[in-house]
């Protein structure tokens, strides 16, 4: 239940993180295409950075892929809205949409995960 807990937990710290540091990079105004590119780059580099240091602990397909979905479309999404002034008001309220998205994006990734598996048939029955 643990690593469950830290799944979502990384997922939104790296969401909190990309959502600030797309904040602190795009301006108003900024062209909408330059400020997505600008916040992959900001989110994949926070994805790698800390996707390296919570794998040990959280396991390598649960951190890096849920990490590499927030930081890349997360930033382009975070820098979008940024540059078109349609971002939250203060850094409280962006990284609590980047806490969010972190969330759904682990969620999804889980719900997934789980799809793929299928029902889990025990020998023993």
């Amino acid at each position: 239940m643990y690593f469950v807990i830290g799944d979502y937990m990384a997922g939104m710290f790296i969401g909190a993180l990309t959502a600030l540091g797309v904040r602190a990079a795009v301006w108003l105004g900024m062209d909408m295409v330059i400020a997505m590119l600008l916040g992959m780059v900001i989110g994949m580099a926070i994805h790698l950075v800390l996707g390296l240091v919570l794998s040990p602990w959280l396991g390598m397909f649960e951190t890096m892929i849920p990490a590499s979905v927030i930081g890349m479309y997360g930033g382009m999404f975070f820098g979008m809205r940024d540059a078109m002034a349609a971002g939250s008001p203060t850094l409280t309220a962006a990284a609590t949409v980047g806490m969010l998205f972190g969330a759904l994006v682990v969620l999804g990734i889980k719900v997934y995960d789980r799809a793929l598996r299928g029902a889990v048939v025990d020998a023993g029955d």
